[in-house]
Formats: C-alpha cells, structure tokens, sequence
C-alpha cells in the first residue's frame, strides 16, 4: 500500500486545509472589500489572526473555518 502526500504550499509548507476560500469568497463572508483583506495581509501578517495560505499559482486560500469562525464572531 503506497501512502499518498498531503499536498502543501511551496512558501511555508503547511497542509492546505481541506475547505479553503479564495479572497473574494472570504471577503464575502466577512462582508467587506477583498482589497481589506489583502491589505491586513501586506500590513500585518494576517487578518485578524487569520492566515491565508499561498497556493502555487499565487492565489491566496484562506481557511474556511476560520473565516467562517471569525463571520459569527468568534475569537480564532
């Protein structure tokens, strides 16, 4: 039996989580312009303790579950 890799990003190597968004889907659910969230990104590091990961062609996947987390106002 041949075990499979998780796939990872190539900045950081970290697991992709198994439900991402993308930055107008997040911006979406936090109901604010995706430039916020790029922004605090740039700015800080994160977005209100959330971090995005890179993916290979650039694009930033930023976890479900903690946008959603953060949607219903809890601490992440």
């Amino acid at each position: 039996m041949h075990a499979t890799p998780i796939p990872t990003a190539r900045r950081n190597d970290a697991p992709l989580a198994a439900r991402t968004y993308s930055t107008d889907q997040a911006a979406a659910a936090l109901h604010v312009r995706p430039q916020t969230l790029r922004a605090a990104l740039c700015r800080d590091g994160h977005y209100f303790g959330v971090r995005p990961i890179k993916r290979v062609n650039r694009m930033l996947a930023w976890p479900a579950d903690a946008i959603d987390a953060l949607a219903r106002g809890e601490a992440v």
